[in-house]
């Protein structure tokens, strides 16, 4: 790679998930910041992704308390409806 080549945004895209796990060879990760420290778009998408798997990770973590009440016949109807289709 030529020295001012960047690795593209889709191509930082592609490796994400491998960054945010500590996956990428050292080669990969120089690349990959490299590309950041010049693209404040893929600065923003990366925070953006950061958060959305936080808050699904949040959003999964079981709880110890139960569920409060019941849902709403409509709802249950709905639901019954779509399985049998």
């Amino acid at each position: 790679m030529i020295q001012n080549d960047y690795i593209t945004c889709r191509e930082l895209i592609g490796f994400l998930a491998d960054y945010l796990e500590g996956r990428l060879t050292e080669e990969q990760r120089h690349e990959f910041d490299r590309h950041l420290s010049v693209c404040p778009s893929c600065v923003n998408y990366l925070d953006a992704y950061r958060k959305t798997v936080a808050l699904g990770r949040l959003a999964l973590t079981p709880s110890d308390s139960s569920a409060q009440g019941r849902a709403p016949e409509g709802l249950l109807q709905a639901i019954k409806s779509a399985r049998r289709n």
